[in-house]
């Protein structure tokens, strides 16, 4: 049984002028201990999908249909307190500015410590020590002095391995980690990547990671789901999608990594732009920016259609007669 499925998730944007729809019709499964990277130009839908798991979206946004299940419960219609107790214990969320996730008039020990105490049935001195634990796994040196230290005495680099132990705090299944690695130097960024694939490997959770960072998805990441306005282009394993990519958009994105083998004056480009939520066009919404557009594809919406290793919403991978 899949940790974590979504099914046919919608999001919507109510206003005065009509309803705008951000996620339209979005499924995908995580399994136990697996990383599932989801990638995307901005506006695609990737923070949005996981602000909707872990039930934080912000109002007038609102679920207007689809399903949320995890560990066979479904979490998506449950009263704000239950919420709150799922989140935490159940699903950790890892954001990417860790300044905007620690408070900085508290220490990062009392943070932690009050987040155990929370979730977990401990004495406060066992959560003391438990947060211990959790800042020597993520790595901090001299954890047992840097507990009584507040967030700006932390570089960037320490202070989002304090905000992965605060998601670890109450042992989640699942971990929602919106960019993690965006604002670290490269460096810091290949340490907090083998942090997270340690997590999964030690404790059988599975990760959630949103990112723009291809590099990141092909080092971290076991499968990939592309989004586009708002839906997912293609699912698949991580190596089939980058090494052939099945849709368009992916292909797209592919190309627009630099190559160090190749001398190239300029880099791929994908013209136009991601589409407004008021102007989402019919059929496909990737069709007016696509090299391999053809009628069909302006008049219907394509399903996730079988394309070799990957699953693509794409009518090039339409069956004759389909």
């Amino acid at each position: 049984m899949p940790l974590l499925e979504v099914k046919d998730l919608v999001v919507e944007f109510p206003h005065r002028r009509g309803t705008l729809r951000a996620l339209d019709g979005i499924s995908f499964a995580i399994e136990p201990g697996e990383i599932l990277g989801v990638v995307g130009e901005s506006g695609a839908g990737k923070s949005l999908t996981g602000a909707a798991i872990i039930g934080l979206l912000e109002p007038p946004g609102r679920i207007a249909s689809g399903e949320i299940w995890l560990e066979g419960r479904r979490i998506d219609q449950l009263p704000p307190q239950e919420m709150r107790h799922v989140r935490g214990r159940h699903v950790g969320a890892i954001f990417q500015d860790p300044l905007t996730s620690l408070n900085p008039l508290y220490t990062v020990g009392r943070q932690l410590t009050e987040t155990i105490l929370t979730h977990l049935p401990m004495t406060r001195a066992q959560a003391r020590e438990r947060a211990i634990e959790l800042l020597a796994d993520t790595g901090i040196p001299a954890p047992e002095q840097r507990i009584e230290h507040y967030p700006h005495q932390f570089s960037g680099g320490m202070r989002q391995r304090v905000v992965i132990a605060l998601a670890l705090a109450a042992e989640p299944r699942l971990i929602v980690a919106d960019e993690p690695t965006t604002a670290l130097d490269v460096s810091i960024q290949a340490q907090i990547i083998q942090l997270l694939k340690s997590v999964c490997a030690s404790r059988g959770a599975a990760v959630m990671l949103i990112t723009h960072d291809m590099g990141v998805i092909a080092e971290t990441c076991d499968r990939v789901a592309v989004l586009y306005a708002g839906r997912v282009a293609e699912i698949g394993p991580v190596h089939a999608l980058i090494n052939h990519p099945a849709h368009p958009y992916t292909a797209g994105l592919m190309a627009a990594i630099p190559d160090m083998a190749q001398d190239r004056e300029r880099l791929h480009q994908i013209d136009g732009a991601m589409p407004r939520l008021n102007a989402i066009p019919p059929g496909c919404a990737y069709h007016p920016r696509c090299p391999e557009v053809f009628a069909r594809c302006r008049a219907e919406r394509p399903d996730l259609l079988d394309a070799g290793a990957t699953r693509a919403a794409c009518w090039l991978h339409a069956r004759e007669g389909a």
